[in-house]
């Protein structure tokens, strides 16, 4: 890697060797098996002697590619590819934990990692408590115990856009001698690094912006190459792999993310301003809006806003309704990340397993909309959202 060059240009020239026919573009490695020039480099690979591959479970050039420019992007030593961003949110976790060990998380998480805290962990010793993502470091400090070995967060939240302190968390993760572990799916690599601020994992579902066009379901674990090590070792041996052809997809994907970034962001901002003051609106929260509540928190760790705009309809869950079978052009969808704007109900839908009281403790009210903004025209999209906007009020 050249560390020199900026971002969109690693973004695009980082990348495995060519192969004997001198492709221009990446190939695809369609190979569950890999063949050894003799016994002695099969012996040599499997005791970790040597590099290489054996096993498309255990590592593929495609999927080596797509880790190396996230790594390249993140600033992050090493990383592991996985089938799926919540395969990525598990094993992070389960890889660097014990019976015994507890977790301090943020409130506010997507739902199904909600349930792998709340539901699948119990069930084999690790426990956990929740902080309100938002407050003072020293709550977070006062939640450690000294079974406590590691600090999870989402930021910004999903859905509720809330903005954790990552330099802050950092120095108590140093401080205390605790695992630091950052779902940084909603603003990417391109808006934010938190291992620039002292994470010591890093995780994506790349299924969303990394990918952008809704086509591969993936994840990612970045991080230090001592807890890589100990999550390469789990994934090996509990088989979440990524197949190839989705890792070629995203690296391909990666090339593109900045300029992708750029126009989700903007046409996020101006969506976000156009919702503000409109009728049947009750609040809108953006990151880099300025009246978010952590507006400079944001600007100073997120380079732009991110894609996502959330806001409140009047009328609670009926209205909600009404207006999301009101829209015309944006798709009703759980994912997020799209080239498409896509409009989700979190109440109903990625929220739905929560009671009321912790939806409530993560701001997700009957009528909260989260809105992925799309690369469509800005002016087709808030069109969209204001006449349904109007049609569901009556």
């Amino acid at each position: 890697m050249n560390e020199s060059q900026k971002f969109e240009t690693r973004a695009v020239r980082e990348g495995r060797q060519k192969t004997p026919f001198r492709e221009h573009s990446t190939p695809v490695f369609l190979t569950s098996s890999f063949v050894f020039d003799d016994a002695e480099q099969a012996r040599a690979m499997f005791a970790d002697e040597i590099p290489g591959n054996i096993y498309s479970r255990f590592s593929n050039p495609n999927t080596t590619e797509f880790i190396e420019k996230l790594c390249a992007m993140e600033g992050t030593e090493d990383g592991v590819a996985t089938a799926s961003g919540m395969a990525a949110m598990f094993a992070s976790m389960a890889a660097l934990l014990s019976a015994g060990d507890h977790i301090i998380a943020s409130r506010s998480l997507f739902g199904s990692t909600h349930q792998i805290l709340n539901s699948i962990f119990p069930r084999f010793g690790i426990t956990h408590s929740y902080v309100d993502i938002t407050a003072p470091i020293e709550q977070w400090e006062a939640a450690i115990r000294p079974e406590t070995k590691m600090l999870f967060l989402e930021t910004p939240s999903n859905p509720a856009l809330d903005v954790a302190d990552l330099e802050a968390l950092g120095a108590l993760a140093r401080k205390r001698n605790l695992i630091l572990n950052v779902d940084n799916c909603f603003a990417t690599p391109y808006l934010q690094n938190p291992a620039r601020w002292g994470a010591h994992i890093v995780t994506h579902s790349a299924t969303k912006f990394i990918d952008g066009q809704g086509r591969v379901i993936a994840g990612a674990i970045l991080g230090t190459r001592e807890l890589i090590k100990e999550v390469r070792t789990f994934t090996r041996h509990t088989g979440p792999s990524l197949s190839p052809f989705n890792a070629w997809v995203l690296s391909k994907s990666l090339e593109t993310l900045a300029v992708r970034m750029e126009r989700h962001c903007q046409n996020a901002l101006q969506l976000a301003r156009a919702l503000e003051g409109i009728s049947g609106v009750k609040s809108v929260k953006y990151p880099h809006l300025p009246s978010h509540p952590q507006y400079e928190l944001a600007r100073k760790q997120m380079k732009l806003g991110g894609g996502i705009v959330t806001f409140e309809v009047e009328g609670g869950i009926e209205r909600g309704r009404n207006f999301l079978n009101s829209l015309k052009m944006s798709s009703l969808s759980a994912n997020l990340g799209d080239t498409r704007t896509i409009v989700t109900h979190p109440a109903s839908t990625t929220h739905s397993k929560l009671t009321d009281e912790e939806r409530a403790a993560v701001g997700i009210c009957p009528g909260t909309i989260r809105v992925s903004v799309g690369l469509e025209d800005i002016t087709d999209i808030i069109g969209d959202i204001k006449q349904a906007l109007e049609v569901s009020a009556k």
